[in-house]
């Protein structure tokens, strides 16, 4: 999947449904890796708000990204439509603190980016592949959110208010190619009974029927209906028979639920990265999906950290154990400290050294603090890398390997009894002459503990 931008520049304005504010909103191309950043044209010296989880400050009905004084709210429409249109790269320029509602659907962006044009970019976007199941529970909201691996994003949501009118609602996206299709015309909505209240929180102001679904559960009196009518600024105000005041046919049958599945890709679109997943949620809700989206930035910067990392499995047979090391390798206790190598790649391979408490740099490093130095470490780690330069020579009994140089290396963690070092090399540039170029990278558990470059020649024994 390439990155993506627009060709042409966007040009829209309209009233935002919170703040009931008039602004115009610039959607500007941008080049590789610029992301999708909004700024406040309005503010002087206000700085570029990244699109990004850790960027929201509000989430009370609607996501709001930014410092109080240069803050744009309301954002998860337009970035459900980038999410699925694929676009990565954009400046968004806005004059006030709201992007417009339009007709309370994603629809109206949706239009535009493609009569503006997608250009594909030459570089490829790093996505986020979900590697093992999870769940995660939010209990201010009771909402629940369940993960599995897949390969490719399936999203699955359930809403349930407790409403006569609306009852217990599904959607789905199965793919992120059908968003447009299944999800980028669902209007927002809202409860008859909730439109006061909002109103006099400073919410809403630029709420109105042809912008929001209104569902009405319980009896309303005239009054309370010329009060809302003054309020919208409608001359008469009516309830159809289906619960819904002054409506339009629905675009969807269960279009709330496909709303909220759309505001719902939206603030998982702030993790910044496509993701292949399968995900389950009932009853979402701003608060909740980018909690949930902040525990997804976690565990992908976790995965990213570790990518490449071995997969250890102690009860398959290694492809050498103590004895075969020795035959390859001269190192002898106590300074042989590979233990097994339980990979041969083309361009390395993978070693594995158990640390028990009677190794013997324990006794004087440090007493009472036992402590892997962390040059040992290393040496390990070269010998791993003989292991495999030996496997590439017809008579590998008569060669040694000798370090050159060692560079760029970092301890990260401290290594300690008990502790089972993966230890993983792999070749930077090809062999020559007898030199290799190899990067080490050593782990314990699911921890990046240290890591170098390494310069090392084979030569015959003497």
């Amino acid at each position: 999947m390439t990155q993506k931008t627009i060709q042409n520049e966007i040009r829209l304005e309209g009233t935002g449904l919170h703040t009931g504010k008039y602004t115009k909103v610039n959607i500007k191309p941008a080049e590789i890796n610029h992301g999708i950043k909004f700024v406040r044209i309005d503010q002087q010296d206000a700085k570029a708000i990244s699109a990004d989880i850790t960027q929201v400050t509000r989430t009370e009905r609607s996501t709001t990204i930014g410092p109080p004084d240069a803050s744009v709210s309301t954002i998860e429409h337009l970035m459900a439509s980038l999410y699925g249109l694929g676009i990565t790269n954009l400046l968004i320029e806005i004059d006030g603190p709201e992007l417009p509602i339009f007709d309370g659907s994603a629809h109206t962006y949706i239009e535009a980016v493609h009569a503006a044009g997608i250009v594909d970019q030459e570089l490829y976007i790093d996505v986020f592949e979900v590697q093992e199941p999870f769940q995660y529970y939010h209990e201010a909201t009771d909402t629940e959110f369940s993960v599995l691996p897949a390969d490719h994003l399936e999203i699955t949501s359930m809403i349930d208010f407790n409403s006569k009118v609306l009852g217990m609602q599904y959607a789905q996206l199965k793919g992120i190619e059908n968003f447009e299709q299944e999800l980028g015309r669902a209007r927002t909505f809202v409860f008859f009974k909730e439109i006061e209240r909002l109103y006099d929180n400073n919410l809403i102001k630029g709420g109105d029927l042809d912008n929001s679904i209104v569902i009405v559960e319980q009896e309303v009196t005239d009054e309370q209906l010329e009060r809302l009518a003054i309020k919208l600024n409608r001359p008469k105000l009516a309830i159809d028979s289906t619960g819904i005041l002054n409506s339009t046919a629905l675009r969807y049958e269960n279009e709330p639920a496909r709303h909220k599945l759309m505001d719902f890709l939206g603030d998982l679109s702030l993790l910044g990265k496509p993701i292949k997943a399968k995900i389950s949620v009932t009853k979402p809700g701003h608060a909740a999906n980018v909690a949930f989206t902040k525990i997804l930035k976690e565990k992908y910067i976790k995965q990213r950290k570790l990518k490449g990392k071995p997969i250890y499995d102690p009860t398959k047979e290694p492809i050498y154990d103590l004895e075969g090391i020795k035959k390859l390798l001269p190192h002898r206790y106590p300074f042989l400290l590979i233990d097994k190598i339980i990979d041969l790649m083309d361009n390395g391979a993978v070693g594995i050294k158990n640390i028990t408490g009677n190794e013997a740099f324990f006794q004087g490093h440090f007493p009472g603090n036992p402590v892997m130095p962390g040059v040992l470490q290393i040496e390990a780690a070269a010998q791993v890398g003989g292991i495999f330069v030996l496997n590439q020579v017809e008579d590998p009994e008569n060669y040694n390997t000798y370090f050159l140089k060692i560079n760029d290396v970092k301890f990260k963690r401290i290594v300690r009894p008990g502790d089972t070092l993966i230890i993983k090399v792999e070749l930077l540039s090809p062999i020559r002459r007898g030199l290799c170029h190899m990067g080490a990278t050593l782990y314990v558990g699911d921890h990046l503990v240290s890591e170098g470059t390494l310069v090392a020649q084979v030569a015959k024994a003497e």
